[in-house]
């Protein structure tokens, strides 16, 4: 019998205009831990699930950490006979955190560990982007930190920037939102000048991130990609950007898809979150706040035997 825990961080994806391109890890971590055994047993797949959101995580062969570990089984063509998984969240599901990738990525590193599958993290990100077909996520969450994906004919091309301490308000509504719903509000084509507006402030939010200016940031962290198709989508967010800046963010976006937002500040950080929270509330929905720093680890990985 072997057992691996592997712990890996939430993250914020997109920042802005880095759509599908750019993450951050952040102190928030969904906690799985996976023991394999090779002798015969009545329950072959056991799933224990626990903290946020436990009772939204299926406890059968759908669960994405099963299906992503089946994924390296079939790869390097070695499986235990029987599987008990114990995940413990506290990344909410569907919230724009990261909750799914890091069961992509936890199922993923733990099969690899628990046959010796003999993957390097490299192979597996690159199955955990293919899975998700992106790696704005799954890069951070790996790596830790800043991450910049580039994906071409040449295979994935990820870029680390070390950035210093920072603080993130993160406020989650209680609004379901879909991620096809939010690709589906995307437009087809992006009119060149939207284009020349994003491209030119990617190069300067990696900047602003790396030297913590607040004023440059800003700048850098607006989007005509995705936000304002999305924003929409969720009642009272356009409504809680104006109230969060008004309490001193000097840098908002939707986290990934949404419907979290994430404000960037110097100071002030639970006042942002009140006045985000209370702008929600006008519009109906209840709301979760975090206040979390920097991951800067990544995905970690501990075997036992």
């Amino acid at each position: 019998m072997k057992q691996v825990t592997i712990s890996i961080p939430a993250t914020s994806a997109n920042l802005g205009p880095g759509f599908d391109c750019l993450g951050l890890a952040l102190s928030l971590h969904n906690t799985f831990t996976l023991t394999g055994s090779d002798s015969p047993t009545a329950f072959p797949l056991i799933i224990e699930a626990s903290g946020v959101d436990a009772h939204k995580i299926p406890t059968d062969a759908s669960n994405l950490f099963v299906q992503s570990a089946e994924i390296i089984f079939a790869k390097v063509g070695k499986r235990p006979f029987s599987l008990h998984l114990q995940q413990h969240n506290c990344i909410p599901v569907g919230s724009g955190l990261g909750s799914s990738s890091t069961a992509v990525l936890g199922g993923m590193l733990a099969a690899n560990a628990l046959v010796d599958g003999g993957l390097s993290r490299a192979d597996i990100l690159q199955l955990a982007t293919d899975l998700e077909g992106h790696p704005d996520n799954v890069a951070p969450a790996l790596y830790g930190g800043l991450v910049l994906g580039v994906q071409g004919e040449e295979g994935l091309h990820i870029e680390q920037f070390p950035i210093p301490s920072l603080q993130a308000t993160v406020i989650l509504p209680d609004f379901h939102l879909l991620t096809s719903e939010a690709r589906a509000a995307l437009p087809s084509h992006i009119p060149l000048k939207d284009a020349i507006f994003n491209t030119s402030r990617i190069g300067l939010l990696i900047h602003a991130l790396q030297t913590a200016d607040f004023g440059k940031l800003n700048i850098a962290m607006q989007d005509k990609y995705h936000q304002p198709y999305r924003i929409p989508l969720i009642p009272g967010m356009a409504e809680a950007f104006a109230a969060a800046r008004c309490a001193g963010a000097a840098a908002l976006a939707l986290s990934g898809a949404g419907p979290s937002l994430i404000a960037f500040a110097p100071a002030n950080h639970q006042a942002i979150a009140t006045a985000a929270q209370e702008a929600f509330a006008q519009a109906g929905l209840t709301s979760r706040t975090w206040l979390l720093s920097l991951d800067t680890e990544g995905a970690c990985v501990t075997i036992a035997h």
